[in-house]
């Protein structure tokens, strides 16, 4: 009997070429503009250019303008996307081999937990925001702090609303920090929410890992509330795929 062949499933069609798979590895870490990942995978811009519209046409990678420099741009990959198509490849392959994801695994007693910083310009909504999801979804195993490079006086009203709204957290009395107040911590992650505040972070120590996130202010947006309340669904689904980066996965059995 003649078993007919079915096509490979997307997914393994756009990340099984060496150059494409490359650039998901790179993405997989944070937000990167064209040149950066020309650099990184040490390839022509024109073919990296070419492979990430690939990428962006099958849906695994995103763009978005940079609010720094309107004429450049950061490329993002849609973790959440990818999950989906691992799952639907292993189904296609055989029906047990759906995913499971891994289940988080308590960081040991006499662990320092990893400090995380999170920083955007005013540090009055983005940063805040991630601040109080991983301190949130962490369960106190991380510690976690924000500030910003040119702080307001207050916390934007609309990211304490959608805060509380959406995920039942209160910032209380809480104030942005400026990123001078931390000078001389050291912090194994240093995440950037805002393209304008990855030019001028300063340096925490060369073991601290950067990470660019690059999220629009949403108080530069004119919807208002929804604004904010998009910004802390994407904050939160990058806090979900951060947080196995930051402390150890186990393995189902």
């Amino acid at each position: 009997m003649v078993t007919q062949t079915q096509p490979a499933p997307p997914f393994v069609r756009l990340a099984g070429h060496p150059l494409r798979w490359r650039l998901l590895t790179e993405l997989a870490t944070g937000d990167y503009r064209v040149r950066e990942l020309v650099e990184l995978v040490d390839h022509p811009q024109n073919l990296v250019s070419y492979h990430l519209r690939l990428l962006r046409d099958g849906g695994l990678v995103t763009t978005r303008r940079s609010s720094a420099d309107a004429r450049d741009g950061y490329y993002h990959l849609d973790l959440d996307r990818c999950t989906q198509a691992l799952a639907a490849t292993g189904l296609a392959l055989h029906p047990a081999l759906g995913l499971t994801p891994a289940a988080p695994q308590p960081l040991p007693a006499s662990a320092r937990p990893p400090a995380v910083l999170f920083t955007c310009t005013g540090n009055s909504a983005r940063s805040p925001i991630a601040e109080a999801l991983l301190r949130h979804r962490g369960g106190g195993h991380l510690e976690v702090i924000s500030a910003g490079s040119h702080p307001r006086p207050r916390l934007h009203p609309d990211a304490v609303r959608a805060l509380r709204e959406g995920h039942g957290i209160d910032l209380g009395d809480r104030r942005p920090r400026h990123l001078d107040t931390l000078t001389g911590r050291h912090f194994d992650y240093v995440v950037s929410l805002c393209d304008k505040v990855r030019e001028v972070c300063p340096d925490f120590g060369d073991r601290s890992r950067r990470i660019h996130w690059s999220i629009p202010d949403p108080a530069a947006e004119q919807a208002g509330y929804p604004a904010f309340a998009r910004t802390v669904a994407e904050i939160d689904t990058r806090i979900r795929h951060l947080l196995p980066v930051l402390t150890p996965r186990k393995a189902p059995p």
